[in-house]
């Protein structure tokens, strides 16, 4: 029994539990529960890269001061770094592991509602709907059935406004975060190409937040409702641990 043929029967077994409450959008509420249910699993992660984060903080200034002191010197800095933040015990990635373990679960939902058979059957899963958009279509589909304004278009136009919402959010944060380190890089006496390459950097960084409008415009609705309930979740979970 495959990866797949597992979780389209706890998806839809979820579902019968729930279409009491929610009906026919049953399947809708059981991707946004089980979504909960992985970022409740990966949530230790994320209270310790929390930690690591202010960790790294804490130490901004020290970096500075090394990135002055071996700025002609690459590897030396380099050697300097690994040995500050062994002694401090801070991994530079512990940041990105809680996004990492998310991603399989994002590439299940996408394969389950992709695919029009699972394991040589038809895949029940698609026949399962949000109000009235079809878990498995996509924004594109919404558009050429209805516009804008149509059933399925305004259940996108609900989850782009929460998107948004939690991306403006996130947006500000990011601002702020980048500002202040590029602050102690320029105490720090941080020059030349790393500089710029910094800066750019920090232009860059509180914009991809945006992108996961994207996301839920081309995946299927049912990987969309993943990516906004986890983004709403990750806003909230940041605003208690980075409080």
């Amino acid at each position: 029994m495959s990866v797949f043929t597992v979780s389209a029967r706890l998806v839809e077994q979820c579902a019968d539990l729930l279409q009491p409450l929610f009906h026919a959008s049953a399947a809708a509420a059981a991707i946004v529960l089980c979504t909960a249910l992985v970022r409740l699993l990966v949530h230790p992660l994320s209270r310790a890269a929390a930690r690591g984060q202010r960790a790294r903080a804490a130490l901004r200034p020290r970096v500075a001061e090394l990135r002055r002191r071996h700025r002609k010197d690459p590897e030396r800095l380099r050697k300097a770094l690994l040995a500050l933040h062994a002694e401090e015990h801070v991994s530079p990635l512990s940041g990105c592991l809680p996004g990492l373990l998310q991603a399989p679960a994002l590439f299940l939902l996408y394969r389950l509602f992709s695919s029009a058979t699972i394991d040589g059957g038809p895949n029940r899963l698609l026949d399962h709907r949000l109000l009235t958009a079809p878990l498995g279509g996509r924004w594109t589909d919404a558009l050429a059935h209805g516009g804008l304004l149509g059933a399925s278009g305004l259940v996108y136009a609900a989850l782009f406004a929460v998107v948004t919402a939690v991306a403006v959010v996130n947006f500000r944060r990011t601002r702020r975060e980048t500002a202040d380190g590029a602050a102690l890089a320029v105490d720090g006496g941080e020059g030349g190409a790393g500089a710029v390459a910094v800066a750019a950097v920090n232009k860059l960084a509180p914009f991809l937040s945006f992108f996961t409008l994207v996301s839920v415009a081309v995946v299927p609705l049912a990987a969309a409702l993943y990516v906004v309930t986890s983004s709403a979740w990750s806003a909230v979970e940041r605003a208690v641990l980075y409080r």
